[in-house]
């Protein structure tokens, strides 16, 4: 019989993180544990409100999925997690799957996926601030190959002007968050391709996105909040060309390798993308790094502190995932609540 723990961590931000939608000062966690006799696995995952998704909530799905069944063994776990809808909840609960199916089976996630860990050039992140502060922000960054620029609707040629002339060598992800009207995106896309914008993300409302079916963009569009399962697929084709992929909308590694290869067999290109969290949460997605043409798997930058064994960032990549965070192939320890502080 397994035992499953449900935990909320509060980790805080080094600065406040300003969206389009909001600001933040610290990252909501949601942390599951999954124990087997001397095997325990264990993931993170962040509920997000635009998905009417909570600590609580997504605790509660976790609970009452729980009280109405039991399982025993590896075989029934994942297909009970698969009741879940796609959410937090669910890739918390299959994360921790795969990480203790892991310590089981005595060989890494990895390997059973037959996936390669690979150094990644990875985005830093600019969350939304006056074109000055902006410009200040990307200057401290050092020059990273490429930087992810939150933007709404205002002033988004001043910003993007002070930033790229801060940062000539860097190429430019802009992140609208859904902010944007068509007319926003149409009347700057040509000036934002000439400071070296090599992507844009989101920057209508899902679901107010079949004006871009006829739209011509010089710079690639990339679905986010418009792409959660392989069953947006049909939806996206004539309107995206990439596709960013977080675990917390696919509902854990599972649901996002199906994705990440459905999606490539139709000819998109995939981000990896993810919510704001300790490198716990970054862990099962980086193993789909070689998959993507765009990594944006920076969230440990924004925190204070990190998790053990955290991943490092070194001149703009993101180096490969240590075993003894999660996903490897052997527990040495028994997992107690003391390993989940942060260092």
């Amino acid at each position: 019989m397994y035992t499953v723990s449900v935990f909320h961590q509060a980790i805080p931000l080094k600065s406040e993180f300003k969206i389009s939608r909001g600001t933040k000062k610290c990252a909501n966690v949601l942390v599951v544990v999954i124990e087997d006799k001397e095997f325990y696995g264990w993931a993170e995952s962040v509920p997000y409100a635009r998905y009417d998704e909570s600590i609580s909530t997504a605790a509660e799905q976790i609970k009452a999925l729980l009280s109405d069944n039991s399982f025993t063994s590896k075989m029934e776990l994942p297909e009970l997690i698969s009741k879940l809808q796609p959410g937090a909840a669910r890739n918390a609960l299959d994360c921790a799957c795969w990480d203790l199916q892991a310590k089981q089976a005595g060989r890494s996630v990895a390997d059973i996926l037959s996936k390669n860990c690979i150094n990644s050039t990875c985005a830093h992140t600019l969350s939304i601030d006056t074109p000055q502060a902006m410009k200040k922000a990307v200057l401290e960054m050092n020059s990273p190959p490429l930087v992810k620029v939150k933007l709404d609707k205002q002033d988004i040629i001043a910003r993007m002007t002070a930033i790229a002339h801060a940062a000539p060598h860097s190429k430019f992800i802009v992140d609208a968050n859904e902010d944007w009207s068509f007319g926003d995106l149409e009347d700057n896309v040509e000036a934002l391709k000439a400071l070296n914008v090599v992507l844009i993300e989101q920057p209508l409302p899902a679901g107010k996105d079949d004006i871009l079916i006829n739209f011509e963009s010089p710079i690639p569009l990339c679905a986010d909040e418009s792409c959660h399962t392989e069953n947006d697929l049909p939806y996206l084709q004539e309107r995206y060309q990439v596709l960013n992929i977080k675990l917390d909308k696919t509902g854990g590694l599972t649901q996002a390798c199906i994705l990440a290869s459905k999606a490539k067999e139709m000819g998109f290109d995939i981000m990896l993308g993810c919510m704001v969290g300790s490198s716990l949460a970054m862990a099962p997605a980086s193993l789909l790094a070689a998959q993507a043409s765009y990594v944006d798997l920076d969230g440990p930058l924004l925190v204070l502190k990190d998790r053990k064994h955290s991943f490092n960032y070194l001149h703009g990549v993101m180096t490969v995932l240590q075993d003894n965070l999660w996903g490897g192939a052997i527990s040495n320890e028994r997992f107690f609540v003391d390993s989940l502080r942060l260092q």
